[in-house]
């Protein structure tokens, strides 16, 4: 951990990410830091609430003379996504994560950096702690799971807040405002099947998928960036075609809402085989580097010879899991037909895992438009039925619906002007904020969300810009003090 994080600017917040970083916080995990934000509330002699489900409110009274604006709450989540690379022994309920200083950069080393979204968090923690910054009523929300489920969000109950405007810290571009966000559903398959004692006279294999960027699901879908699942299902589909390849186990992807970068499987093939078997994952390699040469060009198919399973997967199993994968759509699949530039309408095969008996794969839908998510997630799970697997959607949440129209746009297209000599671009994100579902619980609010420059969220290679750090909480801090009057 390189402690020169704290010395950038501001140092308030960056202090304040630094805790972070050093409390374990993966999503469905967050135990700790919720006790660490309760404590911190407390300890500024806040009142502090944690709610049922494990979001914890912290308010703080208007500073002397802006006790009539309208009251704002500062939104942020506590969870952050874990992944890492294959070669990292870091344990995200244990370890504190390794950030540093990387030029204009914060990263961290082999895992996500957890910038998204202890960045907004940091910022609403500042305020919350500062005697120096002017604002009305604040309400800090820090809710859980955001990355897995939006239990957080969804578990809220009406009454408990109290403010008007709804500020989420958890956009990734600084200089945007989003108005705007996609809905999602989970569509998940499954299915058992009997395992056979490996054939004699059999060699055996390790075939990795590896190098491949990864990334949001959702941010970084329209891309072109490889697939770790759609990839190593190719090779191995055909390879049981031509060389009479079966298999002992898959797994590929760990985490729903993020491209998978790595899958693995332990294989084996027919002696009289081996060789044409090696010379044609080359091969297939070349074709994988060639195709993602621009979007992904590290990515590394390999195969090396390993202990031979006891058992593999029975012959029509094999199949069915073959066909579901490539029947499987994957990728932006709409682009708006209103917003330039954005996608509409996207699905990710995160998740395919066949081990000891049984096969489980996990998707997700996202949509702008209620119905074209609806009507993805039914294609989706008809590719696992037709393909012989149990099918099912759930987890679903709604888009935020846009309002040019809103009143703390209108106030922070004009703050931003006036402190930055430019207008702010307004956008719509294809990815799941949290607002939709805090809108539907509180329908009062003026929401909008803006935050510093992340970029590869949901990655390994995630990293923030440490100039727009700064400029997002200058924007913040002037933000708060504009907020209008109560009518």
């Amino acid at each position: 951990m390189s402690k020169d994080i704290l010395n950038l600017e501001p140092k308030a917040l960056w202090k304040n990410f630094y805790s972070l970083t050093q409390i374990p916080r993966p999503s469905k995990k967050e135990g700790k830091v919720i006790e660490f934000m309760k404590k911190f509330g407390e300890d500024l002699g806040l009142e502090t609430v944690v709610d049922e489900v494990g979001n914890v409110i912290i308010r703080k009274p208007a500073t002397k003379g802006k006790e009539n604006l309208k009251g704002v709450i500062l939104q942020a989540h506590l969870d952050m996504v874990p992944q890492k690379n294959s070669d990292s022994d870091h344990d995200f309920e244990k370890d504190p994560i390794d950030a540093y200083v990387d030029g204009e950069w914060v990263t961290a080393k082999g895992t996500t950096l957890g910038a998204d979204n202890g960045i907004g968090a940091a910022a609403a923690m500042t305020v919350l702690e500062s005697k120096e910054i002017e604002h009305g009523p604040v309400e800090a929300l820090f809710t859980i799971d955001e990355e897995t489920g939006m239990t957080g969000a969804e578990g809220l109950k009406p009454g408990l807040l109290k403010g008007d405007i709804l500020l989420n810290l958890d956009s990734e571009d600084e200089g945007e405002l989003y108005i705007g966000c996609a809905g999602g559903v989970n569509t998940n398959a499954e299915a058992t099947y009997k395992e056979e004692d490996t054939p004699e006279n059999t060699s055996a294999y390790l075939v990795s998928v590896k190098g491949l960027k990864g990334g949001h699901s959702g941010l970084d879908i329209n891309l072109g960036r490889g697939n770790a699942n759609k990839i190593i299902n190719a090779l191995l589909s055909t390879a049981a075609e031509k060389y009479g390849l079966r298999v002992a186990n898959l797994e590929g992807g760990n985490l729903r809402n993020a491209i998978p970068r790595e899958a693995f499987a332990t294989v084996v093939v027919p002696e009289e085989n081996k060789n044409d078997f090696e010379k044609f994952v080359t091969e297939f390699n070349e074709i994988v580097k060639d195709e993602f040469k621009d979007a992904d060009a590290g990515v590394n198919v390999t195969v090396k010879e390993t202990d031979k399973p006891a058992k593999v997967m029975e012959p029509q199993a094999q199949l069915n899991l073959f066909k579901a994968v490539a029947d499987c759509p994957n990728g932006a699949i709409a682009m708006s037909k209103d917003l330039e530039g954005i996608v509409e309408t996207s699905t990710n095969l995160a998740i395919v895992k066949a081990k000891d008996g049984k096969i489980e794969i996990a998707t997700l839908q996202r949509s702008l438009a209620e119905e074209g998510k609806n009507k993805l997630a039914e294609e989706v799970r008809n590719a696992f039925t037709n393909a012989g697997l149990k099918a099912e959607s759930s987890g679903d949440y709604p888009g935020w619906e846009p309002n040019p129209d809103s009143p703390i746009l209108k106030e922070m297209k004009e703050v931003y002007n006036k402190n930055f000599g430019k207008v702010p671009e307004v956008k719509v994100i294809h990815a799941g904020l949290e607002c939709g579902l805090l809108g539907s619980v509180y329908p009062n609010w003026d929401m909008i969300s803006f935050g510093p420059t992340i970029r590869w969220p949901h990655s390994p290679d995630e990293k923030v810009n440490i100039a727009t750090v700064q400029k997002f909480w200058d924007y913040l801090v002037e933000t708060l003090k504009e907020i209008p009057v109560k009518e």
